[in-house]
Formats: C-alpha cells, sequence, structure tokens
C-alpha cells in the first residue's frame, strides 16, 4: 500500500518530507521519492529501495523548495524501478497516487494518440499527462484537477504540485485516505494524519 504526503511551508520542506515518509514505512514500498519547486522548476528526488537510499541521494543532490510532495510505492503498475518510483513528472505537474486507476490503458492509449510520450509502465503517469494536458488546453491548475478526476475510474487518493505554483498544492480522493492538517505557517495531507 503506497503511503503519501505534501507540505507547504515557510521553511524548506525537503526534511519534512523525508520524515513524513519515514512515518510511512508501516505500510510497506519498494520505492521512494520526492518533489519539490526550485525557481518554478520541478524537482524531483527518487530511489528503488528503502528510504535509506533516497535519505542518499538527498545528501548528494539536495533539494531547495518551500512546497513538496513525497511517496512510497508498492508496486501495482510497473516494476518496482526507479523509473516507476512516484512522483511522475512532466514539466507542468508532479503527481504521486495511492491507488490504482483502472481505466489508465484507456487513458494512455487516448494520449499517446494525442502526440504525448510515456516514459513509464505506471498508471499514475496516465494521470500527471491528461492534467499537464488539460494545462495546456489553457485550464487553471484547479480546473486542470477537476477535468482530469472526471476521468478517472477506480479508487485513489492523489496530491498535485504544479510547476510556477508556490502556494498551491491540491489533493483528491475518492474512496482511499487523505487526511489534511495545518500548523502554524505550514498545511499537509498525507495518506495517515501523521
Amino acid at each position: 500500500m503506497c503511503g503519501i504526503i505534501g507540505i507547504i511551508a515557510k521553511g524548506m520542506v525537503a526534511p519534512g518530507l523525508l520524515e513524513g515518509l519515514r512515518r510511512l514505512e508501516y505500510r510497506g514500498y519498494d520505492s521512494a521519492g520526492i518533489a519539490t519547486l526550485v525557481d518554478g522548476r520541478i524537482e524531483c528526488r527518487r530511489a528503488e529501495g528503502k528510504l535509506a537510499n533516497l535519505a542518499r541521494r538527498l545528501d548528494h543532490q539536495p533539494v531547495q523548495g518551500v512546497i513538496g510532495i513525497g511517496h512510497t510505492r508498492w508496486a501495482t503498475h510497473g516494476l518496482p524501478t526507479e523509473t516507476n518510483a512516484h512522483p511522475i513528472a512532466t514539466s507542468r505537474v508532479a503527481l504521486v497516487h495511492n491507488g490504482i486507476i483502472e481505466n489508465f490503458q484507456a487513458l494512455r492509449r487516448e494520449l499517446e494518440g494525442l502526440s504525448y510520450t510515456f516514459r513509464t509502465d505506471t498508471d499514475t503517469e496516465a494521470v500527471a499527462i491528461l492534467a499537464t494536458h488539460f494545462l495546456e488546453l489553457g485550464l487553471s491548475p484547479k480546473d486542470a484537477v477537476a477535468r482530469t478526476l472526471s476521468r478517472l475510474e477506480g479508487a485513489f487518493a492523489l496530491a498535485f504540485l504544479f510547476a510556477g505554483e508556490h502556494d498551491l498544492l491540491i489533493g483528491a480522493r475518492r474512496g482511499s485516505p487523505l487526511a489534511i492538517g495545518y500548523g502554524d505557517g505550514e498545511m499537509f495531507l498525507g495518506s495517515d494524519a501523521l
């Protein structure tokens, strides 16, 4: 079972994302990753295996940012590799996902027909590319997510991070848990109340 976390804060979020993922380890996982915004661009760090591998990657390739998402993945679609690890990102959106998108193959075929290229074997990538498609049509992030959700079949929890949007995380759920919390100058979302 995957675990997801999102943080918006006044300070750097990478340490908090990693700590949140540690608290979700009990759910089981085969890979992990985080994404933050750096100068408006999405920066991802992912690793196969244990969180210690991701922590080492972050020691060697740190990321800044006051907004970010994180994920521990238990593979359901695609092998447990770094390529298939979440977050899944395009140049416009990064996404973490818990659950199963039952119609992802049909969505993938539709998007490939529109000349989008897929790099992973995950159902999550179809969601990220679909949201990107709606952004490219001129929809706002909120409207792009709403349109994307209307096309999805299955049970899921999702967290979206958008390039250029330093104060916006969008969480959505259908049949899977997603908790939202707030603190002094910070907001959180996660698979569990952390």
